[in-house]
C-alpha cells in the first residue's frame, strides 16, 4: 500500500502564514478555476495564466465564481493573463490544464517561473511531470496527485465535483503551498510514493473515463450494463497489470472492484472525458488509456481493451470534428479525413 507519511488537517485562520503566497495557475478550466476559487477565498494573491480568451476575459471582469451544490455563487478576484511574461517571477505554481496542454503551459512557465521556484503539477494521466521536466528542469517540477472533481457552468464559472485529499511529495518547497491548500479547507497529504499514486489513478480513469465518453453516460450508469461493466474490468486489470509489472504499488488490492466502487461513489458525475467530448474538445485519452498501452508494449503486457477504447475515442473525437467541418463548410470529408490523421500522426504517442 501507499505509505503516507502526513496527514495535514485544514487550517484555521489563525494558523496562516504571517505573509500571503502569491501563486500562479496556469490553466482557466474546470480545476485551475476550482483551486483558484478557493485559494482566493483565503486572500491569497492568485493569477491564473489561461490560454482560453473568454474564460481569461470572464476572470478578469468578474473574477472566479464557484457555485455550490444549492446554487449559491460566490466570486472572488484573481488576476487573469495570456501572457506570461506578465507573471515573472513566479515562486510556485499549480499546473491544472490538460493534458495535451502540458507542453504549451511548459514553454508558458519557461517564461515566467523563477530560477528557484517550483511547480505543482496536480493533472490527471502520465506523462505531465516529465514533459514539465523536458523543458523546466528536474528540480524546478514536482507531481502531486487529487481525486477533486469540478465541473465547469461557463467561462470563469465553476462547481465542485467529488472530494478528496491532495497528495504531495515530501519536499520542503512545497511547503508554503501546501499550508495555503490547507487554510483553503483542502485536505493534504504528504505521499512517498505519488507514482503509484498516479498509476492507481490512471487504472481508475482508464476503467471509467472512456466508457462513459463513448456511452455518453454518468459514471453509474457502467455499472447498470452488463457489457459494459465487463469492459470496465478488463481496463482495469489490464492498467493494473502494467503498473505492477512496472514496479508500482497501487493503492488497492482488486482495481475492479476499486473501479467500480469509485463509479458508485460518484454514480452522477459526467467524468471530464464526457464533459470533453460533449463540447467537441480534444480528451487525456493519450494520457490514460494511451499510456496503458505505452506501458504494455514496454512490458509485455497485453492491453488489448485499453488499446480499442483509445482507438475509439480518438475515432469518436476526430469524426465529431469531420461532422462539424462538414456541416458548417460543405468540406470533402474524404479529404479533411486525410489532413486529420497526418495531423494526428504528430501527436500519437
Amino acid at each position: 500500500m501507499n505509505r503516507l507519511l502526513r496527514t495535514g488537517r485544514p487550517l484555521a485562520r489563525g494558523d496562516a502564514p504571517s505573509m500571503t503566497l502569491p501563486v500562479l495557475i496556469v490553466g482557466s478550466g474546470a480545476l485551475a478555476s476550482f483551486f483558484a476559487a478557493r485559494l482566493a477565498a483565503t486572500d491569497a494573491s492568485v493569477t491564473m495564466l489561461g490560454g482560453w480568451p473568454e474564460g481569461v476575459a470572464a476572470l478578469q471582469t468578474r473574477g472566479v465564481c464557484l457555485v455550490d451544490a444549492n446554487g449559491g455563487e460566490r466570486c472572488f478576484p484573481v488576476r487573469a493573463t495570456a501572457d506570461p511574461s506578465s507573471c515573472r517571477p513566479a515562486s510556485h505554481a499549480l499546473v491544472l490544464v490538460k493534458s495535451w496542454q502540458t507542453a504549451r503551459a511548459a514553454e508558458q512557465l519557461a517564461a515566467c517561473l523563477a530560477a528557484d521556484g517550483i511547480a505543482l503539477t496536480l493533472q490527471n494521466g502520465w506523462g505531465n511531470r516529465e514533459t514539465l521536466q523536458a523543458q523546466l528542469g528536474m528540480a524546478r517540477v514536482a507531481a502531486g496527485v487529487t481525486t477533486l472533481g469540478a465541473t465547469l457552468l461557463g467561462p470563469g464559472r465553476v462547481r465542485a465535483g467529488g472530494d478528496g485529499p491532495v497528495a504531495l511529495p515530501p519536499d520542503e518547497r512545497l511547503t508554503p503551498l501546501r499550508d495555503l491548500l490547507r487554510l483553503a479547507g483542502f485536505e493534504t497529504r504528504a505521499s512517498a510514493d505519488v507514482d503509484g499514486l498516479l498509476w492507481s489513478k490512471v487504472v481508475i480513469n482508464a476503467a471509467i473515463n472512456p466508457l462513459t465518453a463513448l456511452l455518453r453516460v454518468p459514471n453509474g450508469e457502467l455499472l447498470t450494463h452488463p457489457d459494459a461493466r465487463a469492459l470496465m474490468a478488463e481496463a482495469a486489470l489490464e492498467a493494473a497489470a502494467a503498473g505492477r509489472v512496472q514496479g508500482f504499488t497501487l493503492t488497492f488490492d482488486d482495481p475492479v472492484l476499486a473501479a467500480e466502487d469509485v463509479a458508485r461513489r460518484t454514480a452522477a458525475n459526467h467524468s471530464s472525458m464526457f464533459q470533453d467530448m460533449l463540447r467537441g474538445a480534444p480528451t487525456e485519452i493519450d494520457a490514460i488509456c494511451g499510456a496503458v498501452v505505452e506501458a504494455g508494449e514496454q512490458t509485455g503486457v497485453l492491453t488489448p481493451v485499453n488499446r480499442t477504447l483509445w482507438r475509439l475515442v480518438r475515432a469518436a473525437v476526430n469524426g465529431d470534428r469531420l461532422s462539424v467541418i462538414s456541416n458548417q463548410t460543405g468540406t470533402d470529408t474524404d479529404h479533411v479525413s486525410r489532413v486529420t490523421k497526418h495531423e494526428n500522426s504528430h501527436h500519437t504517442r
